[in-house]
């Protein structure tokens, strides 16, 4: 391979390796960031690691202080509420697209929500896994109505708002209110009850402005403010 493909692959490979510790909270909101740390952990020069925190401070997620240095970006109760609306707005919207009789539903990827339903509900079932499979369960719904193609624009937008959602379901420590609502949520889908399915995807998606509340009251660290003030350098532990 070209040198110049593999400092790309590379360059994506790091990009990726960060964004995902960031939204999976093993970087939590406020972390210092040490270049030389990152490049030595990875395996990899500090120029993929440099230009991966740039792209991630361009999507609001790392802040970067002249003379301190990097750091993850706590929280922002806005951001969470402007991804959340356009979440909100994307996927009620599919749900009028639906067909119009349940029958007409692809059989293959109702097949496939009940699957990941069953899943979600397994004993022992990692938060984390629970949150790929809640992902899935929600760009499956999509696809149902002919709109997957969307849910690529409302991940692109979510970073601050999966960040409050893991925050949630790491406090709670159960996903199984969560598991419930997304079956109340398909077997409206199924039985045709399409304002039911609105009202119910609606309150699914809007218990992350309590979650918010609740941890920003405990944990006031962890979500930004308008102080504009400027971090230092320490540790930050979300969960024990």
């Amino acid at each position: 391979m070209p040198r110049s493909n593999r400092q790309r692959t590379s360059r994506r490979a790091v990009y990726a390796t960060l964004r995902r510790k960031v939204l999976t909270l093993e970087f939590p909101p406020g972390a210092a960031l040490s270049e030389n740390e990152l490049a030595a952990s990875l395996g990899v020069s500090r120029t993929p690691v440099r230009e991966s925190l740039i792209l991630l401070s361009e999507e609001g997620l790392v802040q970067v202080f002249p003379q301190v240095g990097s750091f993850v970006s706590r929280v922002d109760p806005a951001k969470v509420a402007d991804a959340q609306f356009l979440r909100e707005a994307v996927e009620l919207a599919s749900l009028e697209d639906l067909p119009g009789l349940p029958a007409e539903l692809d059989p293959e990827l109702v097949d496939e929500l009940r699957r990941n339903l069953e899943e979600q509900q397994r004993p022992g079932l990692g938060l984390e896994d629970f949150f790929e499979l809640d992902e899935a369960f929600h760009q499956t719904l999509l696809r149902l109505s002919g709109h997957g193609s969307a849910w690529a624009t409302v991940v692109s937008a979510k970073g601050h708002l999966d960040r409050a959602r893991r925050l949630g379901l790491y406090d709670t420590a159960t996903s199984s209110g969560f598991a419930a609502q997304h079956v109340e949520i398909l077997d409206a889908v199924l039985a045709g009850d399409v304002p039911l399915a609105r009202t119910a995807m609606r309150t699914h998606l809007r218990a992350v402005f309590d979650d918010v509340e609740r941890i920003r009251a405990r944990s006031p660290e962890l979500f930004a403010t308008d102080s504009g003030t400027v971090p230092v350098r320490r540790n930050i532990v979300v969960w024990e």
